[in-house]
């Protein structure tokens, strides 16, 4: 491009797929489809060198390229040199932005301080020139094509069958889903996610594995069954690799410990799979602040009135129990017990008398709607 501008966008393998999601994302960036693209002879665009220019390029990137209404060009084999603007670039912007190597929890992380960088740029004025690498992108713009009022459809559909682990095969790995066994599924393969859609919304989303005869679960997948049979959970696949991605902090292992200690291994996992349930249904960014401010929070208050606090919580809670062998249906969870407690302790409201106590801890659960 005439402009120095430059769009720059990383993943995890070179697939065809990687290669054409970032034209399309590097269209939106600039604003509209540059007319001619000069590329050496990758696969993912050339199935055969011809002689000379000529190239037997691929179905896949033909259809693409009919979409966007552009046209290629490429390079001689081994001659860097014929595109010496992209390798400059190239060698730029890792000197600029890749030393030291920027680190990233994520793949969206990463590519998020990628395309700042690239706007980060765009202050730029080249030798030779007097105007920025911005303002020469916008006097560009207008003689690109227009972009395209669809997006190419780059997705790879299967429709797979859920199998009795609640899994579906895709290529060689098998993804967790929220369904029961026998549910047909419709599998979009992206490159650098799986998306799995049922009755026309989705399901679930996993990042891409490449490795092969690979299990990928969520633990949000089996909350359910884990629900009936806590003791399965500390144990379980789904937790271990939560853990190993990185979306189990340590302040859900020592909630977990702490309900453990004050009712029992069963009770206390079954309980902690109702938090992890109220993250999977409301969004896990309150869990995640919660948390630590509910240990805190609980273990001031219950400091204050050590016997009478615990006390009201355990009758609380032997009344839930009660309601639940009358009602299947009626739920009070046992951390907004908790809380509720710990807030009516904070605004000054004496737990000695239990009768008080309990008349007003009702009263407040019934307020905050999260009885049912």
């Amino acid at each position: 491009m005439a402009s120095g501008g430059a769009f720059h966008r990383a993943y995890t393998h070179a697939t065809q797929q990687a290669f054409l999601e970032a034209h399309e994302l590097a269209f939106r960036y600039f604003g509209g489809v540059f007319r001619l693209l000069r590329y050496d002879n990758l696969s993912s665009a050339v199935k055969k060198i011809l002689r000379g220019h000529r190239r037997e390029e691929t179905s896949r990137f033909i259809a693409f390229r009919s979409h966007w209404r552009y046209q290629s060009e490429f390079c001689n084999p081994a001659r860097g040199n014929e595109k010496g603007g992209v390798e400059g670039e190239g060698g730029y912007f890792r000197r600029n932005h890749w030393v030291p190597v920027p680190e990233a929890r994520s793949l969206d992380e990463l590519n998020g301080y990628l395309e700042r960088c690239s706007n980060e740029d765009r202050r730029r004025i080249l030798s030779g020139r007097t105007e920025t690498v911005g303002s020469a992108m916008l006097n560009e713009q207008p003689h690109l094509l227009p972009l395209a009022t669809e997006s190419f459809d780059l997705a790879e559909i299967s429709f797979p069958t859920v199998d009795s682990l609640r899994c579906v095969r895709v290529r060689t790995n098998r993804y967790s889903v929220p369904l029961p066994p026998g549910a047909k599924v419709e599998a979009r393969v992206h490159a650098a996610a799986v998306e799995l859609c049922h009755g026309g919304k989705r399901v679930a989303w996993h990042d891409r594995c490449y490795s092969r005869q690979q299990k990928i679960l969520d633990l949000e997948h089996y909350l359910d069954v884990l629900r009936k049979k806590p003791g399965a959970l500390a144990g379980s696949t789904p937790l271990a690799q939560w853990r190993q991605a990185g979306r189990w902090p340590a302040s859900f292992d020592q909630l977990w410990h702490a309900l453990n200690l004050r009712h029992g291994r069963s009770d206390g996992t079954r309980q902690m799979i109702e938090l992890l349930e109220l993250g999977a249904g409301h969004g896990w960014d309150p869990v995640l602040t919660s948390i630590p401010l509910h240990l805190a929070f609980i273990r001031r208050r219950k400091d204050k009135q050590k016997l009478h606090f615990a006390q009201v919580i355990r009758l609380v809670k032997w009344w839930v129990r009660l309601q639940k062998n009358k009602d299947a249906e009626f739920k009070l969870k046992s951390f907004m017990t908790e809380m509720i407690v710990a807030h009516l302790a904070d605004g000054g409201i004496g737990m000695a008398d239990y009768t008080i106590a309990l008349e007003k801890v009702f009263s407040a659960a019934i307020n905050s709607g999260e009885t049912r």
